[in-house]
């Protein structure tokens, strides 16, 4: 991959249900492969934030007040979320970002359109500009490591198999492998879990260069 080629990170955190996830967090980092960073945000969804009844089926709702301290000390930024995808859009058009990626990035992308319908009552359906190939740690992680003998032996060792006894590939999982510090938990909050899955990204891409990363191929 050209390492001057742009991409965007992102991780979404979400409530309603894992069918039909609604975002409550965002965040995203704008890179490069020669370590240079171009923007970060941390966003909380307003719309969807302040709302107690749907956040009460939030999926980690215990995180909750932590939020409202991060969001008075201006560590995230408590928006709405035409202001987040507008916000967004631009970074991406201004940065001349070519691949967004993202861990499981068939949910992200799920439940950022589902948001954005949920939002406009579907007068909107679409967030990001024309032409950007969206790419998955997840399958790449699958494709590069299915045969490497060194995470089935760290996988089988620390018991994260599933339960045929194969290598399971969430990011915490990789984390741990990649910096062998068993102590990392993720904090399944959007900026803090995309600057994790971007180690992941360089990581994966050290290993196989050529990799086709896109989550969906022709």
């Amino acid at each position: 991959m050209d390492k001057t080629l742009r991409v965007l990170m992102l991780d979404t955190e979400t409530t309603n249900s894992i069918d039909d996830p609604i975002v409550y967090d965002l965040g995203y980092e704008i890179f490069d492969l020669d370590g240079n960073l171009y923007d970060r945000n941390s966003f909380v969804n307003a719309d969807v934030f302040c709302d107690s009844e749907l956040m009460a089926s939030a999926f980690f709702a215990d995180k909750i007040p932590a939020y409202w301290s991060d969001i008075k000390r201006g560590k995230r930024e408590l928006r709405t979320w035409r202001t987040i995808t507008e916000t967004l859009y631009k970074a991406i058009v201004d940065n001349d970002v070519k691949i967004i990626c993202a861990h499981n990035a068939r949910f992200d992308y799920r439940s950022i359109h589902l948001t954005q319908r949920y939002e406009t009552s579907s007068r909107w359906r679409w967030v990001f500009p024309w032409g950007c190939e969206w790419w998955d740690t997840l399958t790449m992680a699958r494709e590069i490591l299915k045969d490497n003998a060194d995470y089935e032996t760290f996988c089988v060792a620390n018991d994260f198999t599933t339960a045929n006894g194969k290598p399971r590939y969430t990011a915490e999982i990789l984390y741990k492998f990649i910096t062998n510090d068993l102590d990392f938990a993720e904090s399944h909050t959007g900026l803090e879990d995309v600057q994790i899955e971007r180690k992941i990204f360089e990581y994966l891409l050290s290993l196989a260069p050529s990799i086709d990363g896109r989550l969906w191929r022709n």
